[in-house]
């Protein structure tokens, strides 16, 4: 058995930026390999594992999808032996000065990030923090040789190093959304000792960070009667005190909202209390945020729930999770597929768990 943490370390130091997510897949598919009866790639790159359940066929389906894209930069000049830069996914330039990378060339290359003087800005722009533009990655080789190992396009991953913290918890880049990766593979360990009725494709999506393009097709492909999105969400720290966090270590979120379908969020919100699992209810008026939002309307539409891990300084080289929710959301979510009974969606209807409410 795979341990998670020294698993979800692993997935942190690898790239695997939206839409060049193949470095990480193969890492996941390794892990999975033993868990599960099938593995393959979709056409957009979106790794499914399938494990199949004990109903009589046809049997009912389930997706747990969880991101496996990170956010990072891309090459967009080589200037002077200096790298030009632009985002891939939602990055925040003030975030990026001093920041160590990796430049995926034609070799991997250790950089640093790093901006002109203040000094040297254009007036209005002194004491400011500075656009993405003005920023360069320094691989400190000749400008000869940085322009024969980088191109335009190349890639450029954060090189943070994870590290364990007191309290049970884990800092370093792409924890969004390599920590639901994690609870996913702790999920598929729990189901090697039950029997689960249902047919159960464990998703590691592409591109969630871009284009949902995973969210979009897998389903498309698998065709589920139930779809989960486990991603990460804001949790309580710095600047987040409010309603619009949740508490680090405190168990996962359950979404509740249009993404959401109010019967599974019943359903797993009952579990959760029935098991003793902290929760906190995690209101989406809008969109998720999640490929949730995609999974919820392919073809003629699937019953959606979301799932949320905690996290701290989300979109930055130094997130933090709990491992405890990780944990929790893995547990949470084996309990429930075990549980589920081979006529569970011809028992729910939206509109009479809507009425109930939460």
């Amino acid at each position: 058995m795979t341990e998670i943490t020294p698993f979800l370390k692993k997935l942190m130091e690898m790239p695997g930026l939206s839409g060049y997510e193949t470095p990480v897949s193969e890492a996941i598919a390794e892990v999975w390999r033993p868990l599960v009866d099938e593995i393959e790639i979709s056409k957009i790159g979106s790794l499914h594992g399938l494990r199949r359940g004990t109903a009589p066929e046809p049997r009912p389906r389930i997706l747990i999808s969880c991101h496996m894209d990170a956010i990072g930069l891309m090459v967009t000049a080589v200037q002077d032996g200096l790298l030009r830069l632009t985002e891939v996914g939602g990055v925040d330039p003030r975030i990026l000065p001093g920041q160590q990378v990796t430049v995926h060339g034609r070799e991997d290359l250790p950089g640093v990030i790093v901006l002109p003087p203040d000094r040297l800005l254009p007036v209005e722009s002194r004491g400011k923090p500075i656009d993405i533009g003005r920023l360069y990655v320094d691989v400190a080789l000749s400008p000869a040789e940085v322009s024969e190992k980088v191109r335009p396009g190349d890639l450029v991953s954060f090189a943070t190093t994870p590290v364990e913290l007191p309290g049970g918890a884990i800092s370093g880049h792409t924890l969004d959304n390599r920590a639901s990766v994690a609870a996913l593979t702790q999920c598929l360990q729990e189901l090697q000792h039950v029997r689960h009725a249902w047919d159960v494709y464990a998703v590691a999506s592409t591109q969630e960070e871009e284009t949902l393009g995973g969210g979009f097709t897998s389903p498309f492909s698998i065709r589920p009667q139930i779809a989960v999105a486990v991603d990460v969400t804001f949790a309580k720290g710095p600047g987040v005190n409010d309603h619009r966090g949740y508490p680090l270590g405190k168990g996962p979120t359950l979404g509740y909202g249009p993404n959401v379908h109010p019967a599974v969020h019943k359903a797993i919100k009952e579990l959760a209390e029935k098991l003793d699992i902290p929760f906190a209810v995690e209101v989406m008026p809008r969109h998720s945020g999640t490929d949730a939002y995609a999974m919820q309307i392919v073809a003629e539409g699937i019953p959606t729930m979301v799932i949320g891990i905690p996290l701290r300084y989300m979109h930055t080289p130094v997130e933090m999770v709990s491992l405890k929710d990780i944990s929790r959301a893995g547990h949470l979510l084996a309990e429930f597929i075990a549980r589920l009974e081979p006529d569970f969606v011809q028992q729910i209807r939206w509109d009479d768990e809507e009425k109930k409410g939460s």
